[in-house]
């Protein structure tokens, strides 16, 4: 890897939310930002939940969105590697992402060096002690029998569905989502109990809405990539190191 070559990292698009104006708004500060750094880019790594909800029938996607897809497409066009993560939002990939732009699409994380550094990197849901009840539906919409059942209805019906269900759980949620408990966050917890029988430098991870570098010991990092729909960040590596950043218009 050439050392004037980087690698980019960002998630938490949520794109269709809260509603039209405001996701075509912020889908197109994405795509400056990918035009920003196609140039020098060695890869590109976007972690999850880049649509507040997906699916994909045998058939049909969901409209909108088509500004990013073009985007990607011209980056592995290029040559340059792009990797989607499944989030808890946009899990019902099938197959239309690795045919049609040519990505790496992960269902679990994963774990890569880069300049000789040992990075973990997955969107983060369902990581770490507890959260059961979170657990227990995110094996729900992993299941096969379920996906099934869902695609039988027709996509206005279905994806209405999804998107009540999301603001229902934005409503309940609400601020808590935006407290840092520190160690007690799941995600550090999990990468604690990680390190205790493997080696890792850098776990990346988005899912938690809250950029930051946090140092977990002295060999050790967690990163939250932050999102897009507050923050604007995403991660650099080259061979200077590690850089959390944030783009500005």
């Amino acid at each position: 890897m050439s050392n004037s070559k980087k690698i980019y990292f960002a998630s938490d698009f949520h794109l269709g939310i809260p509603d039209h104006a405001s996701s075509l708004e912020r889908e197109k500060r994405i795509v400056q930002w990918l035009d920003s750094i196609q140039q020098d880019c060695s890869a590109l790594y976007i972690v999850g939940d880049i649509f507040d909800f997906w699916f994909e029938y045998k058939q049909v996607v969901p409209k909108g969105f088509i500004r990013l897809q073009g985007k990607i497409a011209a980056f592995t066009d290029a040559g340059i590697p792009v990797h989607f993560f499944h989030g808890n939002h946009d899990l019902w990939q099938f197959g239309y992402f690795e045919k049609e732009l040519g990505v790496q699409v992960h269902h679990e994380p994963i774990v890569c060096n880069f300049y000789g550094k040992q990075f973990y990197i997955g969107h983060g849901d369902g990581l770490g002690p507890g959260q059961l009840k979170f657990k227990f539906i995110l094996w729900i919409y992993r299941n096969a029998l379920f996906q099934r059942f869902f695609a039988c209805f027709h996509p206005s019906i279905g994806i209405g569905i999804a998107n009540w269900f999301s603001r229902r759980s934005k409503q309940k949620t609400g601020a808590k989502d935006l407290d840092f408990y520190n160690d007690k966050e799941y995600l550090i917890q999990f990468c604690k109990t990680y390190l205790a029988s493997n080696k890792i430098d850098y776990f990346v991870f988005g899912h938690r809405h809250l950029p930051m570098v946090y140092q977990l010991n002295d060999c050790a990092t967690y990163i939250n990539l932050g999102d897009w729909i507050k923050d604007f960040t995403y991660l650099v590596v080259d061979s200077e190191g590690v850089h959390l950043k944030k783009f500005d218009k």
